[in-house]
């Protein structure tokens, strides 16, 4: 095969796999941005603003996002996660024990069953029974809106980072287009630079010998 073939050859399919790779660079860079901006948008909808540094309890002031991000607005996947984790996560612990909204149910339902116990019988410490069953109640409703928000931050982090992975492909696949495309031009210069009868890895003739 001559030369110029094999290097024309070789250069143009390296220029359609530099095209293709950049179409993917696109088609990932367009998805970083929607995941990005869909972040942004919806943790800027729900209007947080992080508690600020001189209004931070000891506890809070340990975590070191919640003193980075203090006094500022939620708008991005690590503010979600740190707000989820180290704010929300620290006031559930507190006001539970580390108790989830489905640790408190049976409580709840054992409370619930000695106050009609009570009720029938006109025990005492009805009133005592039905204080303990209205604070667990309001305790187990305050964790299930903590966990349901923490939930939803959380998702949006991880949406988030769904977007900073593309973000990383995109750049990946970029810098390979424009490797491939070096190539090819290289590739195409030494095509028109080799002669046309010049031929690639030609059997040497054999010496005639007398």
């Amino acid at each position: 095969m001559k030369r110029r073939t094999l290097d024309l050859l070789f250069s143009i399919g390296g220029l359609g796999l530099a095209v293709l790779l950049l179409v993917v660079g696109v088609v990932l860079t367009t998805n970083a941005n929607f995941a990005n901006d869909y972040v942004r948008s919806q943790l800027g909808e729900q209007n947080i603003t992080f508690t600020p540094a001189d209004k931070l309890s000891d506890e809070e002031k340990k975590s070191d996002c919640l003193r980075e991000y203090a006094g500022q607005k939620m708008t991005t996947g690590k503010q979600a996660e740190c707000y989820a984790n180290e704010y929300i996560g620290l006031h559930l612990k507190n006001m539970a024990g580390g108790k989830t909204y489905a640790d408190l149910g049976e409580p709840q339902s054992a409370l619930r069953e000695q106050v009609a116990q009570a009720e029938q019988s006109n025990a005492a410490n009805l009133a005592d029974l039905q204080k303990q069953l209205a604070e667990v109640t309001a305790q187990r409703e305050t964790v299930f809106k903590g966990e349901t928000l923490r939930g939803l931050l959380l998702t949006s982090y991880g949406f988030s980072e769904f977007g900073r992975k593309a973000e990383q492909g995109a750049l990946a696949v970029y810098l390979g287009a424009g490797l491939l495309l070096l190539l090819s031009a290289a590739g195409l210069v030494h095509a028109f630079r080799t002669p046309p009868t010049a031929t690639f890895a030609a059997p040497e003739k054999e010496k005639v010998t007398n």
